[in-house]
């Protein structure tokens, strides 16, 4: 592990925030890492307000998008809502689609297989809008780059209203509306919404239309904050407002699907760190392991003994998908070492008997071994498709970009992509992918870092500072959760290890006679030679609380110890 503390915010700029907001000095150091100046940016930030959001036809073509639904409800035409099949897709869906039938019967949902037609707009999804006389399609979480799809789909009488986050491509489809703010020529004031965030900047313009304010759309936001979390995207902005919001929803007042999942799990309140870990999983298990539909059909039922049955269902999915993920991992594993490619800069393995809906978690396991940027390939049809995971810092998008020559299609972000390509040019691409990133990639990028925001001394932990931390929530990329380095600590003699294997660090620490703080290290149990004997070691962690009968405790989170 590198261990990178971030530059210290101007003393001046720390003296005048801690003035302003009555705080600590670690607090106003806090965030100002976080860009926070003023009073006003703080209220802004503790405080989060749905008056925050930013007018929908802000994004260019909204306007056109709600004239063309509005005049498809005039002519009672057939409105098809269409996602991708992973969490953001399924949840944009469900919003979409729930919001749309709230007021005009004539809507149906469409998600496409994942193993018939793969990622994005399909040529089968439109097939079937042409068969089933729909005339609209509006495309959620994909389509910004399927120029040749909305074509056909324009040469059949089918009309496309594209709702996309992704990058788009040189030219845009020939869609009545595309709304993207990652356009070039697209002046939205915030471009990291996720597919189910531009969903709902939708719904919120067709809302205003109807006299709807954005406390009327609230209920909708459970969906958004899931996506949020699911897809990756910063919690900054916009996004926070709406991931802070949903959040409440979750726990407060939870649609059907949530409750029958909840209920399953037994957990009081979920954080941000749950949607991620917990909700997210579920839902994306039915489009891996079965298909996509199962989990709108979850997301959009309203009775809770019927959204229950669905959540048992895709309950046993997600422990197949678990087992399946665990027996591919240790085969490409095993496929890595044989091949000798152990010092390589990339990871790039393919078995076509692989299961497709799992090579994306798989590539993220094998991250975690050879933490190098990582594409895993299985047979999908007469093609071989691939997950592609990246490390921190590394732009795995554009290193498809610069291997463009030995790909057919490719999509998605910074740190995960999805290619397609033919047999014949896998050989010719890994050599390709192999010999791009070990050019263009920084070689201090393949050892994992941890970025410490602060040195933090024991006697500035205090139960206050506790609550501060917890109100920065929710926390993820742009705003994730403070971490702290100390030094100069000891064990007070009873650190162990615990769990399965002894595999996780049980320890209580102490920094010049200061009084004894538990901690936990998760998977650190191969570090106890380093503390044992009352040995002083530094350590880096985040602040956490400690339920024990009843009783709440602050305790370190350790994430490294030297």
């Amino acid at each position: 592990m590198r261990w990178t503390i971030k530059p210290k915010p101007d003393a001046a700029k720390v003296a005048e925030l801690q003035n302003a907001l009555q705080v600590d000095e670690i607090v106003a150091k806090l965030l100002l890492q976080r860009g926070i100046t003023t009073f006003e940016e703080a209220k802004k930030y503790f405080r989060p307000q749905l008056s925050d959001l930013h007018d929908p036809y802000l994004l260019k073509d909204m306007d056109l998008a709600i004239a063309r639904i509005e005049q498809a409800i005039a002519n009672e035409e057939n409105i098809m809502v269409f996602g991708d099949y992973d969490v953001d897709g399924t949840t944009s869906v469900a919003l979409v689609s729930s919001y749309l039938q709230s007021y005009y019967p004539n809507v149906t949902t469409y998600i496409p297989d994942r193993y018939k037609e793969g990622y994005g707009v399909s040529y089968a999804g439109i097939d079937y809008a042409d068969d089933n006389d729909i005339s609209l399609i509006i495309a959620l979480d994909c389509g910004v780059k399927a120029v040749d799809k909305v074509a056909y789909a324009k040469e059949k009488g089918v009309d496309f209203i594209i709702c996309d986050h992704h990058r788009p491509g040189a030219t845009l489809p020939n869609a009545v509306a595309v709304l993207d703010a990652k356009r070039n020529d697209c002046n939205y004031p915030y471009d990291e919404l996720c597919g189910c965030g531009v969903g709902f900047k939708l719904i919120q313009a067709l809302g205003s239309k109807r006299g709807q304010t954005i406390e009327d759309l609230v209920p909708y936001l459970d969906l958004v904050a899931t996506a949020i979390g699911a897809d990756i995207v910063p919690i900054t902005g916009e996004n926070r407002v709406l991931a802070y919001y949903g959040l409440q929803v979750i726990n407060s007042t939870p649609r059907a699907g949530f409750k029958a999942i909840i209920n399953q799990i037994k957990k009081d309140v979920l954080t941000i760190t749950d949607v991620v870990f917990v909700i997210a999983p579920r839902i994306n298990a039915a489009g891996r392991m079965v298909h996509g539909l199962h989990a709108v059909n979850l997301l959009t039922e309203t009775n809770l003994e019927q959204a229950e049955e669905f959540a048992a269902a895709i309950e046993q999915y997600n422990a197949d998908r678990r087992e399946l993920d665990q027996e591919i991992t240790k085969e490409a594993l095993v496929q890595i070492t044989d091949n000798k490619e152990e010092k390589h800069f990339t990871s790039v393995v393919y078995n076509e008997n692989w299961h497709k809906g799992v090579i994306g978690i798989v590539a993220s396991r094998l991250t975690e071994t050879y933490y190098r940027p990582t594409l895993v390939f299985t047979k999908s049809g007469e093609k071989l498709a691939a997950s592609a995971r990246s490390v921190k810092g590394f732009d795995v998008y554009n290193a498809l970009e610069a291997c463009a020559d030995h790909i057919e299609q490719f999509g998605g972000h910074k740190y995960a992509a999805g290619l397609t390509l033919s047999e014949a040019q896998y050989d010719g691409f890994k050599k390709e992918f192999e010999k791009v990133v070990t050019k263009t990639i920084d070689p201090n990028l393949l050892t994992p870092e941890i970025t410490i925001d602060a040195e933090l001394n024991f006697n500035e932990i205090s139960p206050k500072l506790m609550r501060i931390i917890k109100q920065m929530e929710p926390f993820g990329p742009g705003n994730m959760s403070p971490v702290f380095m100390a030094e100069n600590l000891q064990d007070t003699g009873y650190a162990k290890g615990v769990g399965q294997e002894e595999a996780h660090l049980k320890l209580a620490a102490v920094q010049n006679g200061s009084s004894p703080i538990g901690a936990i290290g998760f998977n650190l149990g191969n570090k106890l030679p380093l503390v044992q004997n009352k040995k002083p070691f530094s350590a880096v962690f985040s602040l956490d609380e400690n339920e024990w009968q009843g009783i709440v405790s602050l305790q370190l989170k350790l994430r490294d110890i030297r």
